[in-house]
């Protein structure tokens, strides 16, 4: 089965770097793990795989699908190119936090099945702050638009000969350039917004 392309360099993990090199990276969570750089991307790639193997993760989020154990994927994962004292602790630094995101993810699985409530629970909690969140960047965006209508009404009197009611040191004076273009969609689900609460 030919590899599943991700991004420009065909790979999912996998970026080129500007020297030519292909950098792989993995993130488990939150946290993103730097897998080193390599010479092709394809080797990148596989380095992608056994830490994807490693994490528990699904055969339909790697690169290649000819790998059907952990250990096949540490076979053919190139090695890393350890040369410095310095880069050999950097790499065991690497394994170390691998290790421990993958007892992370096993230990959030385990708990996600032992006790449904609490994830019912976590999920009604930020599907609430996420909707209290965006009714309160709708009323703040209504009071903005509602500000600067009042500045700028207030600014056509002086065009048509009246007087202006407020100085330029005057808060409403910055009423007249608020932004008040929309920083959220109708629905108020944007992806920025949801990686917010998630």
């Amino acid at each position: 089965m030919p590899p599943r392309r991700r991004g420009a360099s065909g790979y999912r993990g996998v970026r080129q770097r500007p020297n030519g090199g292909f950098y792989s990276e993995i993130r488990p969570g939150e946290l993103r793990l730097g897998l080193g750089t390599f010479q092709t991307a394809q080797e990148a790639a596989r380095a992608y795989d056994a830490a994807a193997w490693r994490l528990g993760r699904p055969r339909t989020q790697m690169n290649f699908h000819d790998v059907h154990t952990l250990q096949q994927a540490l076979d053919v994962a190139p090695p890393p190119r350890l040369h410095t004292a310095q880069e050999r602790a950097e790499h065991a630094e690497r394994q170390r936090r691998l290790l421990v995101a993958h007892e992370d993810e096993r230990v959030m699985a385990e708990w996600r099945q032992r006790y449904p409530e609490d994830v019912t629970y976590e999920q009604a909690y930020w599907a609430r702050r996420r909707k209290e969140e965006t009714q309160r960047r709708r009323d703040e965006r209504l009071d903005r638009r509602r500000r600067k209508a009042l500045a700028l009404s207030q600014c056509d009197i002086v065009e048509n000969g009246g007087q202006m009611i407020f100085t330029s040191d005057d808060d409403r004076w910055d009423d007249m350039w608020l932004d008040t273009s929309d920083q959220t969609s109708e629905d108020g689900d944007d992806d920025d917004d949801d990686n917010d609460w998630a």
